[in-house]
């Protein structure tokens, strides 16, 4: 990302970042801890240890060594809490201290966020109607093809929304409307962290409504222009 944006920078571009993950939206502009990296014969061993013991043993176990991570990852989400575990034990110290060191903001870039936050019970019924139509537009022989291929169930497509629900379909486990139903619930729980991962970023203008609504999307060309045009701005290429 920092390739493409200096080379847009050379060439006189504005850069524009649509952002759906927040976490690498940070990455980019605050920078990543350096960290350890990843020990496949560590998360076996853990993988094995849960097995084991009793359910929650891997958020415990978090829990010991970083309390404030267990805090804020969720006792079922097994790879964070892995990748957690994984960090403490080898970087000798909790994961959010080894966060909190190393960083390297974004050099030479003023980033501009502009938020949208558009009326939940709409947004409700795009994430509703857009599961449909993706599965209409051949989502599932997407998911078919992969598991043709012999792609594990643990694979990083099955961990994604929308992938588990159609293989189990798949598999027999799960009616079809059954599936578009539990994708789209887990899309709404989903769009509802963003929301609130975004609401706790700082300098974020927001905007009541969807990027296609006309009056949304004119009140934020008129903002853009004010913030890159305002009299002793700098030049239109350190922003974002």
């Amino acid at each position: 990302a920092i390739v493409v944006l200096d080379d847009l920078r050379g060439r006189g571009r504005l850069p524009v970042l649509t952002v759906g993950t927040g976490l690498y939206l940070r990455a980019l502009l605050e920078g990543l801890a350096d960290a350890p990296l990843r020990s496949e014969d560590l998360r076996k061993r853990l993988l094995r240890r849960t097995e084991r013991n009793r359910p929650g043993y891997l958020h415990r176990l978090l829990a010991r060594m970083d309390p404030v991570a267990a805090e804020r990852i969720g006792p079922h989400d097994a790879p964070k809490l892995v990748r957690a575990i994984e960090v403490c034990i080898l970087a000798g110290k909790p994961m959010t201290e080894v966060h909190r060191g190393g960083q390297q903001r974004l050099p030479g870039f003023r980033p501009i966020k502009i938020g949208l936050n558009p009326p939940r019970t709409a947004l409700y019924e795009r994430i509703e109607s857009r599961t449909i139509a993706m599965v209409e537009r051949g989502w599932l022989d997407e998911v078919k093809a992969l598991v043709g291929q012999g792609i594990s169930n643990d694979a990083k497509p099955f961990l994604f929304i929308g992938y588990r629900e159609l293989r189990e379909h798949l598999e027999g486990t799960k009616i079809l409307p059954a599936a578009i139903v539990a994708i789209q619930q887990a899309t709404r729980r989903y769009a509802k962290r963003q929301l609130t991962w975004f609401r706790k970023e700082s300098d974020v203008r927001w905007f009541e409504g969807f990027g296609d609504d006309a009056g949304v999307a004119d009140s934020a060309l008129h903002y853009l222009q004010m913030e890159l045009f305002a009299p002793g701005s700098a030049a239109a290429g350190s922003r974002m």
